[in-house]
């Protein structure tokens, strides 16, 4: 029996519209072997939380333009925390600056992902991150 493909969750939370980034994203997992699940613009960070602990996914990947990734990802990664599902890698892409990294980096962010990162280094990253978490799940 083969084992079961990797699952990410890609999500827009909060009132940014721009969903052309995370829809490339999305589609570079896909070609990489990986279950991607979008949730689609305007999500609240509950339905971020609550869609990646019924999905039962690997990797939550966050796409944020807006600038509220500040108020947002804490948000989310707190919620993860407060559910029980707080081992599930948190990773960020958008327009994130210098100055929040290390903020961002506090609130559990994974990973943090800006422009130039290329796609074959998000696809990695992601697919070390899943392969942690389920090593981990198996200890």
């Amino acid at each position: 029996m083969s084992e079961r493909k990797l699952r990410i969750l890609v999500a827009k939370p909060g009132l940014d519209g721009h969903d052309r980034g995370a829809k490339v994203v999305a589609r570079a997992l896909r070609d990489a072997g990986m279950e991607v699940i979008y949730t689609g613009l305007h999500q609240t960070p509950e339905m971020v939380a609550n869609a990646a602990i019924q999905e039962d996914v690997d990797v939550v990947g966050l796409s944020i333009m807006s600038g509220a990734h500040n108020h947002l990802v804490p948000a989310i990664t707190r919620l993860l925390k407060d559910k029980g599902a707080g081992d599930i890698p948190v990773m960020l892409g958008g327009i994130i600056p210098q100055v929040d990294m290390d903020a961002m980096k506090e609130a559990g962010v994974h990973a943090v992902f800006t422009p130039g990162t290329t796609l074959a280094e998000l696809v990695d990253s992601v697919r070390k991150a899943a392969e942690a978490k389920r090593a981990a799940e198996t200890r």
